[in-house]
């Protein structure tokens, strides 16, 4: 008999050419974060405070708890579903950051928990994406906006 075990968290890795300091930033400060990511915060990312996060295109949001902070180096949240994400930034070179998000904790039949993993990796993949082209370009591209074009309420 088989026993295969299921993979429980999703992982997206990606370089983005920026100090440490301003990739870590970019995801602490609404005001940058909403330019790659969500529509809207309640705050900036502090260690137990507890965050609103708004896709207003779409009439969704999420509450957190930020969970840890370590400057340039970490953030861990946990959603109220229970599921977690933390972001590890690894500095490279002098302008060069290595970000990689983890996405943990998913809940449910395995048919659900595979559908979960798949859309996590898709979505934290375009979210790199967009930091990316914001950061190193100043090219809001979008890309979360766009990739639901008929869902959004705000049409």
């Amino acid at each position: 008999m088989s026993t295969s075990k299921i993979v429980t968290n999703a992982k997206v890795e990606m370089l983005i050419r920026k100090p440490v300091n301003k990739v870590f930033e970019a995801f602490i400060d609404p005001e940058i974060t909403t330019k790659f990511w969500f529509t809207k915060s309640s705050g900036r990312l502090e260690q137990e405070k507890r965050i609103r996060w708004d896709w207003e295109m779409y009439g969704v949001g999420a509450d957190l708890v930020v969970k840890a902070i370590e400057e340039n180096k970490r953030i861990l949240i946990e959603f109220d579903d229970n599921t977690t994400v933390e972001w590890i930034f690894t500095p490279r070179a002098e302008n060069e950051t290595f970000v990689t998000i983890t996405n943990a904790g998913f809940q449910g039949e395995r048919e659900e928990i595979v559908n979960q993993v798949i859309d996590s990796t898709g979505g934290f993949t375009i979210v790199l994406c967009g930091l990316k082209a914001f950061l190193e370009h100043g090219i809001v591209l979008n890309l979360v906006a766009d990739k639901f074009p008929d869902a959004n309420v705000n049409q």
